[in-house]
């Protein structure tokens, strides 16, 4: 079982993360709705893995993981996007996001996206 954590502005997006969290059996470590929140809570809970929406307010996605990874950059972090703009999925992977996800979401894509990064570090 993982600590993960999940940013995201929607909590319809929010509650559907936490379900197929709880089908994974992983634990939830914390939740954010904003850029700002999601630093914050990151640094104190220091989950095994932060699933971050590209779009928030107050912070985007982007900047939050940019500042996340230059004070821990071993940090697993998975990019949660609408668009399947081939431009955004390269920034997300080229700023240290490990995969991205998109919404709407596939219970068992985000499983395997799951495993699949957690796996990597061990």
């Amino acid at each position: 079982m993982a600590r993960i954590m999940i940013a995201d502005d929607s909590e319809a997006i929010r509650m559907v993360l936490r379900d197929i969290l709880d089908i994974g059996h992983h634990e939830l470590a914390a939740e954010a709705a904003n850029g700002i929140e999601t630093v914050e809570r990151f640094n104190k809970t220091k989950p095994d893995l932060l699933l971050l929406d590209m779009a928030m307010p107050k912070k985007d996605g982007i900047s939050a993981l940019k500042e996340i990874l230059a004070t821990t950059p071993d940090a697993k972090i998975v990019m949660i996007t609408a668009s399947d703009n081939v431009n955004t999925m390269k920034e997300c992977i080229e700023c240290g996001a490990m995969a991205y996800l998109l919404k709407p979401f596939n219970f068992e894509d985000v499983l395997k996206t799951i495993t699949r990064i957690l796996d990597e570090g061990n």
